[in-house]
């Protein structure tokens, strides 16, 4: 098979973000019988067809989804050859770092990771995008080269855990969530930074807040934590699914009900809530990094990672 170049590689990448060959040609600078021209020449080399044409567009075939994904993850390293070959042997890093993590994380776990991160390499420029840890979640960014390293909520490897990297695009399971361990399938790194246990949490000074009204949202009671919840016959079903765990922390304080909530979220916890632990068999989430292996040999993803493990002590 004959090699795809870059310029190929960026035409791929472009029509999938762009939605169609005429919307990529305005982002590249080229002509729309320039791209269609490019992507015919990239199907040919493949020996597939990457991109369904209709009147709305272009869509990626499932070989296409995978073929994109792979044209980010190595124009990315086209990106930061320059960066990393400066850096060799001078302990400095510099350069765009593409992060993305879901909501708690980004609000309490990587903010002060960052900041020593840039203390002590002030030529790093973090972009953190919030997604929620649904579908293919902080993961899939990783995957789909839109992210040089994830804040991911991980499998613990077993016991009814769910979930896992895999798939054409090297998505995850339902719930986002991915396995813990050296090497995950769809070709990721996973690494765990802390585990966290989930704790009851409900109306400050409430005499039975079991007999209240359950409170959630859409990320979570994951593949993780199904098992334990389905065996508690306490836990009604849930009433009010909110956007996220802010949202579901604040009602509980207004006396709307109770939820069940791990520690990173229970950060945000005010006087107007009480929180109790569900005692060694409740259920516990990992919280981890995910990273594509060719990024996680590069020198900003390895320094963030190092002060990540340190934030998570």
């Amino acid at each position: 098979m004959a090699d795809l170049s870059p310029q190929e590689l960026r035409v791929l990448a472009a029509v999938a973000d762009s939605g169609g060959f005429s919307a990529a040609g305005a982002l590249l600078g080229l002509s729309q019988s320039a791209v269609s021209h490019s992507v015919r020449g990239s199907e040919a080399k493949v020996g597939a067809v990457l991109f369904e044409r209709g009147r709305g567009g272009a869509s990626p075939t499932p070989a296409g989804e995978r073929a994109v994904a792979l044209a980010r993850r190595i124009l990315r390293m086209y990106e930061v050859l320059g960066a990393e070959a400066r850096g060799a042997g001078r302990d400095t890093v510099a350069g765009v770092l593409r992060i993305a993590a879901f909501r708690s994380a980004a609000l309490h776990l990587l903010p002060p990771a960052l900041e020593r991160l840039t203390a002590r390499h002030p030529g790093i420029r973090p972009e953190v995008r919030v997604v929620r840890e649904l579908g293919a979640g902080t993961a899939g960014e990783v995957a789909a080269g839109r992210a040089d390293l994830a804040i991911a909520t991980l499998n613990a490897g077993g016991g009814g855990v769910g979930g896992g990297v895999g798939g054409a695009t090297g998505a995850t399971g339902a719930t986002g969530s991915v396995p813990a361990g050296a090497a995950a399938p769809g070709r990721l790194l996973t690494g765990v930074l802390r585990e966290e246990a989930y704790a009851l949490v409900h109306p400050a000074g409430h005499p039975d807040p079991r007999s209240l009204p359950l409170l959630d949202w859409d990320e979570n009671c994951g593949s993780y934590t199904r098992d334990w919840w389905r065996a508690q016959d306490w836990i009604p079903r849930a009433t009010v699914k909110a956007e996220d765990d802010g949202m579901v922390l604040t009602m509980v304080g207004r006396g709307l009900g109770m939820a069940i909530l791990p520690e990173l979220s229970l950060r945000e916890a005010t006087d107007a809530v009480d929180i109790t632990g569900l005692g060694p068999s409740g259920p516990v989430r990992h919280v981890g990094y995910v990273t594509a292996p060719e990024s996680a040999s590069t020198l900003a993803v390895r320094a963030l990672i190092r002060e990540l493990r340190s934030e998570a002590g």
